[in-house]
């Protein structure tokens, strides 16, 4: 199956990159690609599918942040997330990695229904 590339999103001093799951496969393209970037940390919202050894070897951060899929993220997930946030873009310039496994919502402009009604609702409420 061929993903699309990954997706740069930029505001002031806040960088991300979205992307699909890399798996052992696939994992030095994805590296090169976090540091073509300057990501120095890579969210995961799912269960592991790949060894972050060799991801954390090339000095970037691998967090796992797992929740149900579909499901908007529990109140410590969004908690923690937010205060990486803070962190992070307190520091130097650098950009965040964010991958999922259904890799649903990176085209936002160009793919509809991309969020359902759990994480609309959730969304709305936040």
């Amino acid at each position: 199956m061929k993903h699309p590339a990954p997706v740069e999103l930029s505001s002031e001093n806040m960088c991300f990159l979205i992307s699909h799951n890399p798996t052992n496969a696939t994992l030095n393209k994805f590296t090169e690609e976090f540091k073509k970037y300057g990501v120095t940390t890579v969210i995961q919202v799912y269960e592991t599918t790949y060894d972050k050894a060799p991801v954390e070897k090339e000095g970037i951060y691998v967090l796992d942040c797992p929740f149900d899929d579909g499901a908007p993220p529990p109140n410590q997930i969004v908690d923690d997330w937010l205060n990486l946030l803070k962190t992070k873009f307190c520091e130097k310039p650098c950009c965040v990695a964010v991958h999922c496994l259904a890799e649903l919502g990176r085209h936002l402009q160009k793919r509809r229904r991309t969020f359902n009604s759990k994480q609309l609702l959730y969304l709305k409420k936040y």
